[in-house]
């Protein structure tokens, strides 16, 4: 998939990456907003998920992950590479700019690709974080859901599908608003209909609901995520996906400061 970034890099900030590795857990600081006084948030003791999970552990260790999603998916990546890497878990991502997404007329260019992603990677999993551009109707959003969860069955592996983060709601986004609101909705009554290969987890368990709380780690731009706030998603969604099948996460500090926090999606967002 295409994951040419279409947005532009906006005003540069400071920011602080703060890595306490002790058996506690990670902590982290939040992105820095213009005053450069960083926010801390701690995802040691991260509230229990509210929504289906899919029951017991499978019996099988995923070995390969494929990451789906749009440019918060893109930030969010090379950190979640590195955590599963370092669990153990062979990991692609296809996140894509601009784009990335299942429902409307967006979707076309990951369904042109997306077949043949799944037959040349051979994933156990499919993660799919729900993108910003996942417009439609609940129905249309159903339907598209459904459509990735066969097409993703039938290639051999499990989706889990995640909830995107709290964003800036900007004029570009105003008009599709509701759809936005509904789309994590749609997504877990998928999951509801096949508990044994569709998982959702909901990251406001992470994140919370408001973009504008230091809780959301967002990067200046309100809508995506700097090295801290991706580092820790990882460690959150390597929790979650050790709740569904026997996977142990790698600890923090295995992998939390490594090369990837020089990536360069990290300078498109304003990031340091």
């Amino acid at each position: 998939m295409n994951s040419t970034n279409s947005f532009s890099p906006r005003r540069g900030h400071t920011v602080r990456l703060v890595l306490l590795a002790a058996t506690s857990g990670l902590a982290l600081t939040a992105c820095g907003g213009a005053d450069d006084t960083p926010a801390r948030a701690t995802t040691a003791a991260v509230p229990g998920d509210q929504s289906s999970a899919g029951g017991e552990k499978k019996g099988t260790r995923p070995d390969r992950l494929l990451w789906m999603g749009d440019s918060i998916g893109e930030a969010q990546a090379p950190a979640l590479g590195a955590a599963m890497t370092a669990g153990g878990i062979t990991f692609k991502s296809v996140a894509a700019a601009g784009g990335g997404g299942v429902v409307g007329e967006t979707a076309a260019p990951t369904w042109e690709e997306l077949p043949g992603e799944l037959a040349a990677f051979k994933p156990d999993v499919v993660a799919y974080q729900i993108t910003t551009f996942d417009w439609g109707t609940p129905q249309e959003q159903r339907a598209a859901y459904e459509r990735l969860t066969k097409t993703v069955n039938d290639a051999g592996a499990e989706l889990v599908i995640v909830s995107v983060p709290p964003f800036k709601i900007d004029d570009f986004y105003k008009p599709h608003a509701a759809a936005i609101d509904t789309a994590p909705k749609s997504a877990e009554s998928v999951a509801e209909q096949h508990p044994d290969t569709v998982h959702f987890l909901d990251a406001s368990t992470l994140w919370g609901t408001d973009s504008t709380a230091a809780e959301a780690q967002r990067s200046e731009d309100g809508i995506h995520s700097c090295q801290q706030g991706s580092a820790a998603f990882a460690q959150w969604f390597g929790k979650k996906l050790d709740t569904l099948y026997p996977f142990t996460p790698a600890a923090a500090g295995q992998w939390a400061t490594g090369a990837w926090t020089a990536d360069k999606v990290y300078g498109k967002f304003g990031c340091s």
